[in-house]
């Protein structure tokens, strides 16, 4: 699958004030990820510390944190990673997931994809009586 870039807008915590930002988009990241100079200028901060394997099978200790994010008019919390800097914004699966978004690799766009839900197979029993 070829990549592509889209443009989303990151904001503060908070929701207040948004900064553009063109994305890569990574299905292959579980995180969106973005530099940590830019997260902390939005007043981002770590919550915790999370081992992840890069590209290369290499595996690296990364700060995350939650913000809000701004895809097509929609907005919602989702989980970033502090990358290091010079490293370009991914928009990774867990992001796509929360928008209900899939990837449509031909036109290299984002497209709305229906949610799952399992539900429990077995239902209860009435009592007809």
């Amino acid at each position: 699958m070829g990549t592509f870039s889209v443009n989303i807008a990151v904001g503060d915590p908070q929701g207040q004030r948004y900064t553009a930002v063109e994305a890569l988009v990574d299905t292959g990241s579980s995180y969106s990820a973005l530099p940590a100079s830019f997260l902390q200028r939005l007043g981002v901060s770590p919550h915790e510390r999370r081992l992840f394997e890069l590209a290369d099978g290499r595996m690296v200790e990364r700060d995350v944190g939650e913000t809000r994010v701004r895809i097509d008019g929609r907005t919602a919390t989702v989980p970033v990673v502090f990358a290091d800097e010079g490293t370009q914004a991914l928009l990774g699966a867990v992001t796509l997931e929360i928008f209900g978004l899939g990837v449509d690799p031909v036109r290299r766009r984002l497209v709305p994809v229906p949610g799952l839900l399992m539900l429990n197979a077995c239902r209860p029993q009435h009592d007809a009586s």
